[in-house]
C-alpha cells in the first residue's frame, strides 16, 4: 500500500507506478522504517518513506536517507516498465545504489509488480540457532547457498542471484553473522567450523535437506567446511578464489595468539577518517559495484561488534593449520563432494599457483577455471563466471 504527497514533475508518474506495486511481504526493513531518496538526475528528487506495511513519496527532505538510489528519467521509466530490468541497468551503470543495497536494491524488489509465482527477488530473515541471518533469493529448483567473502555481504552474488535464478536454480545470498544486515553476536568462534555449524541451522530452518554452496574467499573456505562436516547436506560446490591455509611461514603468528581482535571495541573509528583510506585500498572504490560494495563494509565496519567479527575472522583465517591430522590440507584430501574451483589470474589474495596443490589434493574431484579478473569472479568476470556455475551445477 502507498500514497503519494510529491510535487509535480515528468519523472513522477514512472515513480508512482513503481510505488504502486509495493509489497512490503518482498523487503526486510530493520526497525519497520526507513527513507530511501530516488534521486533523478535530469529532475527533482523524491524521498521514499517507508513505515511497514505502507509506502509513501514525498518531496527529498535535508534528513539524511538510509539508502539512495540514482538514475536518470528514462531510466526510472524503464524500471516502472520492467523493475526486473534493474540488475541490468545497475551493471551498466546507468542505476546508481549507494549507502545501503539491502534497502536500495530490497526497494526495487519490492516495487516489482505482482509475483504470483513467488520467484522474483524476495528478501528475509530466518534463525539459525541464536543467530538472526539476513538473506535474498530468487527461483526456484535446486538450492545454491551464496556465501560471501572477508567484509563482504550478500550483496556480492546480486549478480549470481540474478544469473542463476531464472535457469532452474533457488539462488540464496546470505549474510554472515557478523555482517551485513545479520546478527552481530560479541561473541563466537568467527572460523569456518563455526559458520559451518550456523549453515546447517540455517538449512533446517529453511526446510533445505541437501544445496550446493558457492562462496568467495572466506565463504569459500566456509563452504569446503561444509564438505567436510556436513557432506550429506552438500550436492556440490563452487569455490571462487577460496582462502586456503597458509603453505608458508606465518611470522606473525605469534602476535596473533593475543586477543587483539577485542580492540575493535575500543579502536575509534570516524567515517570521515576511515571512508577516504579504506576507498584509496579498494581499486574503483569510488564507483560502480565496487563503490556500493565499500559502502557494505563501512555499513558493519564502523560498529564495534563489526570490528570485532572482521579483526576475528581475519585471524582465524592466517592462523589456520596447514598439516597435521586436522590441518586444511590433509582435510582437503578427503573432500567427497564434487567441486569447482575458480581462480583470478591477477588475483594478489589467493593466488593462482594454489590451483596446483588443490590439484594434487583432489585430482578426481575437482574441476578448475583460470579467468582473467582478481579476487571476486562473479563480480569481475560474471558472464564467463556464471555460464560455469551453470555447466557444472547442471552436469
Amino acid at each position: 500500500m502507498s500514497t503519494v504527497t510529491a510535487p509535480a514533475a515528468p519523472v513522477l508518474d514512472a515513480l508512482r507506478e513503481l510505488a504502486g506495486g509495493f509489497d512490503p511481504e518482498r523487503i526486510d526493513v530493520p526497525g519497520g522504517e526507513a527513507r530511501i531518496r530516488l534521486e533523478v538526475s535530469d529532475g527533482d528528487d523524491v524521498d521514499a518513506v517507508i513505515s511497514m506495511p505502507e509506502l509513501r513519496l514525498e518531496p527529498a527532505s535535508d534528513r539524511r536517507a538510509d539508502a539512495r538510489i540514482r538514475a536518470d528519467a528514462a531510466t526510472w521509466a524503464d524500471l516502472a516498465a520492467d523493475v526486473s530490468g534493474g540488475m541490468d541497468a545497475f551493471s551498466a551503470g546507468r542505476l546508481q545504489i549507494r549507502d545501503n543495497l539491502h534497502l536500495g536494491i530490497g526497494l526495487l524488489a519490492a516495487t516489482g509488480g505482482h509475483d504470483p509465482e513467488g520467484t522474483g527477488l524476495r528478501f528475509g530473515r530466518v534463525q539459525a540457532g541464536d543467530h538472526d541471518i539476513s538473506y535474498v533469493e530468487a527461483g526456484e529448483g535446486p538450492p545454491l547457498i551464496c556465501v560471501h567473502g572477508l567484509g563482504g555481504t550478500k550483496a556480492s552474488f546480486m549478480t549470481t542471484v540474478s544469473s542463476l535464478a531464472p535457469l532452474g536454480h533457488r539462488v540464496i545470498a546470505i549474510d554472515l553473522p557478523g555482517f551485513g544486515d545479520s546478527s552481530k553476536p560479541f561473541t563466537g568462534g568467527f572460523d569456518a567450523i563455526w559458520y559451518s555449524r550456523i549453515l546447517v541451522d540455517m538449512l533446517d530452518s529453511l526446510g533445505i535437506e541437501r544445496a550446493s554452496f558457492a562462496g568467495n574467499s572466506m565463504g569459500g573456505r566456509i563452504a569446503l567446511e561444509m564438505g567436510f562436516s556436513a557432506p550429506d547436506r552438500v550436492d556440490r560446490l563452487v569455490l571462487l578464489a577460496p582462502s586456503l591455509a597458509w603453505l608458508k611461514e606465518r611470522p606473525w603468528k605469534w602476535l596473533l595468539q593475543m586477543p587483539l581482535p577485542r580492540l575493535g571495541y575500543l579502536q575509534p573509528t570516524p567515517r570521515w577518517a576511515v571512508e577516504p583510506v579504506v576507498r584509496k585500498l579498494v581499486p574503483g572504490g569510488e564507483q560502480g559495484w565496487t563503490a556500493a560494495g565499500v559502502d557494505e563494509f563501512l555499513r558493519a565496519y564502523l560498529t564495534p561488534s563489526g570490528r570485532f567479527a572482521f579483526y576475528e575472522c581475519a585471524r582465524n583465517i592466517y592462523m589456520e593449520e596447514p598439516y597435521g591430522e586436522e590441518g586444511f590440507w590433509t582435510r582437503l584430501k578427503k573432500l567427497r563432494p564434487p567441486s569447482l574451483f575458480v581462480w583470478g589470474e591477477q588475483d594478489s589474495l589467493v593466488p593462482k599457483s594454489f590451483m596446483r596443490h588443490v590439484e594434487r589434493a583432489l585430482p578426481r574431484t575437482s574441476d578448475h577455471l583460470e579467468l582473467d579478473c582478481g579476487h571476486v569472479p562473479q563480480m569481475e568476470r560474471p558472464r564467463q563466471t556464471h555460464r560455469a556455475m551453470r555447466e557444472f551445477l547442471t552436469a
